[in-house]
C-alpha cells in the first residue's frame, strides 16, 4: 500500500496501528479444574469416565503426559499466576494465613493487563479474600469468584452451596441462580464475547470436582447405574459437567470466529481428594496406576492432566512425555504474547513454547521441579517434599502433612533423611521400587540440591513476612474477616461444609492486619451461646468489652477508634474460662 495512502487512512481513523497490533496477539484461555486427578480422564484408561472435550484440546494440539503441579490448591494457583515457586510468594498451604499471596507479587494478569489485554477470572481464586490480595488487586479487570478454598467453607457465607450460590462479582456479594460451574462458564463466555478490539486472558478456574460433592442428579445418575461407589458417581458427574462446559467454551470460540488466534489450555491443580491421610484413594477410584492423592508428593498428587492447542502454531495430535511444570505457564504465555517478563522478579519457570511449536526439548532435558507442602505459616526443611527430574525422583513422604505445624526434633529429622525414598520414575512411574539404598550418591546429590532450593525460596518469603489484611483502606472500607483466614496456636482446619458452624466452636484465632487510623463499627456473628458471656475486641492498646445474652446472634462495637499500624486483631468471646472465636467479623470504616 502507498505510504501516503496509509497516512491518510490513519489520519481519518480507518487504520489504528496500536489496535491492529493488539489484535494480532493471541487470546489466552486457561481452564483449570479442582482436585481432578491424572486418572480422571477417559483417555488415561479410566473405564467409566468419558472426557471428549478436554481430550479434544490435546487432539487439536499437544498433550503433555508428564506435567506437574503442586499437591494443593493455593500453591498451584500462586505458581501458575506468577511463574514462581509458591514459597517465594508467601503461599504454603490452603487455610489460615498459609494461602495469602503477597501483594507485591506480579501476576500474569497484571502483566497482560498492562500490555493491552482485558483480563477476567471466573471461579476459584484462593489466594486471599480481602484487600490487597483479591483478584481485582492483582490484575484482573473482571472477577466472579467464590470465597476461600471452596463453596461451603469457613470463608462463608454460611450455608452456601453449589446450587444458587452467593458469589463475589467484582468484590460485591451477589446471589446467583443455577449450578456454580455453569454460572462461572456463562460469565466467562460473556466476557470473551464482548468485542472491544482487545485480546483477552480468561482464567476459568472451576471449583469442581472439589468437595463437597454436589452435582445435578442427572450428571451422577449414569455412574450410579454402573454400580460405582457414591463418592465416585458424584465426582465423575462433576467432571462430566466440567467437560460439558469445556465444550461450550470451544464452541463459542468457533462461533466468534477467533479459534485460530486463541491459545486454549486445560489442566488440573492437583491430584484427587479423599481422606485426610492423603496417601490412599477412593474405593474403586481410577488413578492410572499412580501412587498417592491430593497433598501427597507422590505422582498422583502432583501429576495432572494437561492439554494445549493454538491452531496454526501447534501441530495437532502431538503427545510429549517431556516434563513440564505449572511454573512454566507464566513465561510460556508471555513468550507467546510477545510480552517481556518482569525484570525485578526471579521467574522459576521455563518457556514451553519451543516444545509446543517446534518440539524443541533441549532446554527441558535437565531440570528439577521441587514440591513441598505442610500446614502452618512456617515451612520446615526436609519435611514432606519431592525433587523430581525427568529420570529420578527423591521423596520425603508424610502420611499426614496437615500435622506438620511444629519444628521437628533432631531425632525426627535424622530419621526422615535416613529414610528418604528414590525412584526411577522413567521405568517405575508407580513409585513402587525404592532404590535409595542402591544409589546413596544420587540421594545425597539430589538432597543437596533440595537444601539449596529450600534456603533460597524460604529466605525470600521470610524477608517479606506474612501478607497483612488491610482494614480501613479506601479500596475496601468494609472487610469481612472469617475463620478461614485467622492464625494462632488454637486454630484448626476442619470444615463442616454447608453448615453455619464451619469450624469447631472451641477454637480461637486472630487476624494479622494493617489498619488506617479511623472510626469503625466492628460486628461479630456469634456461635451458639448457651449461657451468655462477654465479647472482647483487642488491637494494640485498644481493649473493649460488651456483655452477651443467652442465644444472642450478633454484637456490634460502635464508633471504635483504631490507630494506624500493623498487628494482630483479636475478636473473641468469653462464655467460660476458655475464650472462643466468632464465626465472622465485619469491620466497617465510618469516616471515609
Amino acid at each position: 500500500m502507498n505510504k501516503n495512502l496509509i497516512l491518510i487512512l490513519m489520519l481519518f481513523g480507518f487504520i489504528s496501528v496500536e489496535k491492529t497490533s493488539a489484535q494480532k496477539r493471541p487470546n489466552i484461555i486457561i481452564m483449570m479444574s479442582d482436585d481432578q486427578g491424572y486418572g480422571d480422564i477417559g483417555g488415561h484408561g479410566n473405564p467409566y469416565l468419558k472426557t471428549p472435550n478436554m481430550e479434544k484440546i490435546g487432539k487439536e494440539g499437544v498433550e503433555m503426559t508428564h506435567f506437574f503441579s503442586y499437591p494443593n490448591c493455593s500453591a498451584s494457583r500462586a505458581a501458575l499466576l506468577t511463574g514462581r515457586y509458591p514459597y517465594r510468594t508467601g503461599v504454603t498451604a490452603v487455610t489460615q494465613v498459609d494461602h495469602f499471596m503477597h501483594t507485591t507479587e506480579t501476576t500474569i494478569a497484571e502483566v497482560l493487563s498492562e500490555n493491552g489485554y482485558k483480563t477476567g477470572i471466573f471461579g476459584k481464586w484462593h489466594l486471599g479474600d480481602n484487600a490487597p490480595m483479591r483478584p481485582t488487586d492483582q490484575g484482573f479487570q473482571e472477577a466472579l469468584v467464590h470465597k476461600g478454598g471452596g463453596i461451603g467453607q469457613a470463608a462463608g457465607p454460611a450455608g452456601n452451596t453449589y446450587f444458587d450460590p452467593i458469589l463475589e462479582h467484582n468484590n460485591v456479594s451477589t446471589k446467583y441462580k443455577g449450578y456454580c460451574d455453569d454460572i462461572f462458564t456463562d460469565a466467562a463466555l460473556d466476557f470473551m464475547s464482548k468485542k472491544d478490539g482487545k485480546p483477552f486472558f480468561t482464567y476459568l478456574a472451576t471449583n469442581l470436582p472439589h468437595f463437597p460433592l454436589q452435582v445435578p442428579d442427572e450428571r451422577a445418575a449414569p455412574f450410579r447405574k454402573m454400580g460405582l461407589h457414591e463418592d465416585n458417581a458424584l465426582t465423575y458427574g462433576m467432571i462430566d459437567n466440567i467437560d460439558y462446559n469445556v465444550g461450550r467454551v470451544l464452541s463459542k470460540l468457533k462461533e466468534l470466529g477467533i479459534e485460530d488466534n486463541t491459545i486454549v489450555i486445560f489442566l488440573s491443580d492437583n491430584g484427587p481428594r479423599t481422606r485426610r491421610t492423603k496417601n490412599d484413594h477412593y474405593p474403586g477410584r481410577w488413578v492410572a496406576n499412580l501412587r498417592g492423592t491430593k497433598t501427597s508428593v507422590y505422582d498422583a498428587g502432583i501429576r495432572v492432566p494437561f492439554y494445549v492447542k493454538w491452531p496454526g502454531k501447534i501441530r495437532p495430535k502431538n503427545k510429549t512425555a517431556t516434563m513440564g511444570a505449572i511454573i512454566d505457564l507464566f513465561p510460556t504465555l508471555l513468550d507467546a504474547a510477545k510480552v517481556a517478563s518482569p525484570k525485578n522478579r526471579k521467574i522459576d519457570g521455563t518457556s514451553l513454547l519451543p516444545l509446543w511449536t517446534k518440539n524443541d526439548t533441549e532446554s527441558l532435558q535437565e531440570r528439577d521441579f521441587v514440591v513441598q507442602m505442610h500446614y502452618g505459616p512456617t515451612p520446615f526443611k526436609y519435611m514432606h517434599f519431592s525433587l523430581r527430574t525427568p529420570k529420578y525422583k527423591l521423596v520425603s513422604p508424610h502420611d499426614s502433612p496437615h500435622g506438620i505445624v511444629h519444628q521437628p526434633t533432631d531425632f525426627e529429622l535424622k530419621n526422615v533423611v535416613k529414610n528418604l525414598e528414590l525412584y526411577d520414575v522413567e521405568n517405575d512411574p508407580s513409585e513402587r521400587i525404592n532404590i535409595a539404598k542402591e544409589h546413596p550418591s544420587i540421594v545425597n546429590e539430589m538432597l543437596s540440591r533440595y537444601e539449596n532450593w529450600f534456603d533460597e525460596v524460604t529466605e525470600e518469603r521470610d524477608a517479606r513476612g506474612i501478607q497483612k489484611i488491610y482494614l480501613g483502606n479506601k479500596i475496601q472500607p468494609h472487610v469481612n474477616l472469617s475463620r478461614f483466614d485467622w492464625g494462632g496456636p488454637r486454630v484448626i482446619s476442619r470444615f463442616d461444609y454447608g453448615g453455619p458452624r464451619v469450624v469447631e466452636d472451641n477454637q480461637l484465632g486472630y487476624w494479622q492486619v494493617k489498619t488506617e487510623e479511623g472510626v469503625y463499627n466492628v460486628s461479630y456473628d456469634l456461635p451458639i451461646l448457651e449461657n451468655g458471656g462477654v465479647a472482647h475486641l483487642k488491637y494494640g492498646k485498644v481493649h473493649l468489652k460488651l456483655p452477651l445474652n443467652k442465644n444472642q446472634k450478633r454484637i456490634v462495637f460502635k464508633n471504635v477508634k483504631l490507630p494506624k499500624g500493623e498487628g494482630n486483631f483479636h475478636a473473641y468471646i468469653k462464655a467460660d474460662r476458655l475464650p472462643v472465636g466468632p464465626l465472622f467479623v465485619d469491620v466497617v470504616r465510618l469516616d471515609l
